[in-house]
C-alpha cells in the first residue's frame, strides 16, 4: 500500500470516529433539556397529565362576572376517563363544568380532552373576582373518574390579547358606566314661537320697512333671494320712470326682469 492511500484511509477513520464519539453525546433520557418546564401549569399522575392549566377572569378588573378555567388533558391509559369536577380548594368555588356541544367530558384511551375555547368543553367560576386575583398562582384540583384528584397551581390572568379567545364567553358591563338614553322624544313641536309675526308686504324679516319705492336694483335685490327661474312668493313693487308696477302673486322672476304678464299702471292684478 503506498503512503498517499495509507494517509486516506487514517484520515477516513479519524472522520468516522469524531462522528461516532459525537453522536455519543446525543440527548437520552436523562438529557438536561428534559429538565425544563414550561411557565405554564403542568402535571401527571397515573395514565393522566394536565398541560397549559390556567385561570382566565374578566378583561376589566371592575366586572364581577365569571371566569374560565382551561387546560389540556392527555390520558395514556388504555381505558377512558371523566373529568368529574374541577375545584379551588381553600376558597370553596367549585366550576361549572359543560361539555362540548355533541361531546362529554370524557378522556379517550390514548386521546385529548381540551377545556376552553371556541366549540369545546367549558368550565365557568361564577363571581371569579371573590375566588382568585390576577398574577396570583391559585391551586386547581381536577377530580378525575379512576385516577381522582390532580392537583397543581395556575397562573390567573385577565382576558386581553392572547387570552381572549379562551377566556370567558360572558363580558358583562362594567360597574358605573352611564347609561345612553333609550328611544327618542315622541311628538314634534307645533305651531310658531310665541310673539313673532309674519313680516307684511313691503317688510323685511329684520323688522325694517323697505323703500316704498324701491329702484330697479332694489326691486331685483329683494326677488334675488328667489333664484332664477322660481316663484316669487308675495307682490314686488317696481318703479320705473315715474309709475308702479305691481308684480302679480308667484309671477316668474329672472335676473330681475319680469317673465310673466303684470297688470296695467296704477292697477291691482
Amino acid at each position: 500500500m503506498s503512503s498517499s492511500l495509507r494517509r486516506g484511509v487514517l484520515a477516513a477513520a479519524a472522520i468516522a470516529f469524531s462522528v461516532a464519539s459525537l453522536a455519543a453525546c446525543g440527548a437520552g433520557n436523562d438529557a438536561q433539556t428534559l429538565e425544563i418546564k414550561p411557565d405554564n401549569a403542568a402535571t401527571s399522575v397515573g395514565n393522566i397529565k394536565i398541560q397549559n392549566a390556567i385561570v382566565i377572569t374578566q378583561p376589566d378588573l371592575e366586572s364581577t362576572g365569571p371566569a374560565a378555567i382551561s387546560a389540556t388533558f392527555f390520558n395514556s391509559g388504555t381505558t377512558a376517563e371523566t373529568l368529574e369536577s374541577i375545584t379551588l380548594p381553600g376558597t370553596g368555588k367549585e366550576a361549572e363544568l359543560k361539555p362540548a356541544k355533541g361531546g362529554s367530558l370524557s378522556i379517550p384511551a390514548g386521546g385529548s380532552l381540551v377545556l376552553g375555547g371556541k366549540d369545546n368543553a367549558t368550565a365557568m367560576l361564577p363571581s371569579s373576582r371573590e375566588a382568585v386575583r390576577d398574577g396570583n398562582a391559585q391551586k386547581v384540583t381536577f377530580t378525575f373518574s379512576k385516577t381522582g384528584d390532580v392537583s397543581l397551581r395556575a397562573f390567573v390572568v385577565p382576558a386581553k390579547h392572547y387570552f381572549a379567545e379562551w377566556g370567558p364567553t360572558e363580558v358583562p358591563a362594567a360597574p358605573g358606566g352611564s347609561a345612553s338614553p333609550s328611544g327618542s322624544p315622541s311628538g314634534s313641536p307645533s305651531g310658531s314661537p310665541a310673539g313673532t309675526e309674519s313680516p307684511a308686504a313691503g317688510e323685511t324679516p329684520g323688522g325694517h320697512e323697505s323703500p316704498g319705492t324701491p329702484t330697479d336694483a332694489a326691486s331685483a335685490s329683494a326677488t334675488a333671494g328667489a333664484g332664477a327661474g322660481r316663484l316669487s312668493p308675495r307682490r314686488t313693487a317696481v318703479r320705473k320712470g315715474g309709475t308702479s308696477w305691481e308684480v302679480p302673486p308667484f309671477a316668474f322672476v329672472v335676473r330681475g326682469r319680469l317673465t310673466a304678464r303684470t297688470c296695467s299702471p296704477g292697477r291691482g292684478p
